[in-house]
């Protein structure tokens, strides 16, 4: 589906993007990882027609540059920073609902599915918005497209656990659509891809399979055991939606199968004070680690 041969991209003789050659095929689900600064973004907007290259590119047998028009029209696409747009927010629905041909309420659903009032924000600015409700509106907007690549330049970072989730039931709903996922950690999307290709100072130094991304849509019933009370673990783990169970030793909540990396990461943080876990999965099958 894209084609990237010998591809080079510098700023200022600095070499950004040092002679890349990948082939991106239909099915794809890709974690594009590396440093800031290792070209992940760079990489994101010659695909899209941003920025003159040397070298080849080609989505659907099209050049970006000389075609923007028509690949844009095949990509749903989430900047890691959102435009500081100052039209309001039914305004700027209007617009990308008429050049993507699709209806507003196409738009509004998946706004809602992510759970934001869409009533309360038609009429403020984009701009005003927080940075949560900006990620939640330009991730409806790329998925409402219904595009043939959805590309995403560090989509959770202003999203909290069931935000997250929903997401990852948008994207399992779509089937095999392809998607790339740029981020600067891999436990953040480990659990939406099938494929890994990591950038160091503009060159691949890693492309690899991962054997079982597993079922983004899963959810994880998980109790977690404390040895004390501790009042930050309280606070972060209430920011996954856990709830204390019989006593304020036990914690009881669900863990989006596609999530459980970023959520081991945050458990290992209190690893003095959580005694054991109980994690199973939506099958029924059912592990205990102490």
């Amino acid at each position: 589906m894209i084609e990237i041969k010998n591809l080079s991209k510098a700023f200022r003789r600095t070499n950004v993007l040092d002679d890349l050659t990948m082939h991106w095929g239909q099915g794809d689900r890709i974690a594009l990882i590396g440093s800031n600064g290792a070209g992940k973004t760079t990489l994101i907007r010659c695909i899209l027609g941003q920025y003159v290259y040397n070298g080849n590119i080609e989505v659907n047998g099209l050049e970006p540059r000389a075609n923007r028009s028509a690949v844009l029209k095949t990509i749903g696409f989430v900047p890691q920073i959102a435009p500081p747009l100052k039209m309001p927010v039914s305004e700027l629905l209007r617009f990308c609902a008429g050049a993507a041909d699709i209806a507003i309420a196409d738009i509004e659903a998946v706004i809602t599915r992510l759970e934001i009032d869409i009533a309360e924000l038609r009429s403020r600015p984009f701009n005003r918005l927080s940075g949560g409700q900006k990620q939640k509106i330009l991730i409806a907007i790329a998925i409402a497209r219904n595009p043939g690549l959805i590309i995403m330049d560090e989509p959770t970072a202003n999203l909290d656990p069931k935000a997250r989730q929903i997401l990852f039931d948008l994207l399992s709903e779509r089937g095999d659509l392809p998607v790339v996922i740029s981020s600067h950690r891999l436990e953040e999307v480990a659990g939406l891809v099938n494929r890994i290709i990591e950038l160091d100072r503009g060159k691949v130094v890693l492309d690899d399979a991962v054997e079982d991304s597993g079922d983004l849509s899963a959810r994880m019933p998980c109790t977690i055991t404390i040895a004390r009370h501790d009042e930050a673990f309280a606070n972060a783990i209430s920011g996954w939606n856990f709830s204390e169970g019989d006593s304020d030793l036990v914690w009881k909540g669900e863990v989006s199968g596609a999530d459980r990396l970023r959520f081991f990461g945050v458990l290992a943080r209190y690893s003095g004070v959580v005694s054991g876990l109980e994690m199973g999965e939506s099958t029924g099958k059912r592990s205990t680690v102490k």
